[in-house]
């Protein structure tokens, strides 16, 4: 079963790889060069992982699969990963 979410929902997995606060990160899509707010992004979670979609051209930016506790991260759609000092 997959469920749409916002942004916001991804950040906790991501919050598991990365070290800073996700929720401050901005990510520019490869596919149109829009740049959002990770929590603006549309994200799909269902058992095999996450996957975050740009907003305006449905572009996956970011796929993470959790499996045999290793993650498996894809950020082939992600030109630009704008992380705030504050973060």
């Amino acid at each position: 079963m997959e469920h749409t979410l916002d942004g916001n929902a991804a950040a906790g997995t991501l919050q598991a790889i990365f070290p800073f606060e996700m929720t401050l990160v901005q990510v520019t899509c490869t596919g149109c060069g829009t740049t959002n707010p990770l929590g603006a992004t549309a994200a799909y979670m269902h058992g095999m992982g996450t996957v975050v979609r740009c907003p305006v051209c449905d572009t996956a930016l970011i796929r993470v699969a959790h499996v045999k506790g290793r993650y498996w991260l894809d950020m082939r759609g992600v030109r630009v990963l704008q992380i705030s000092a504050e973060a």
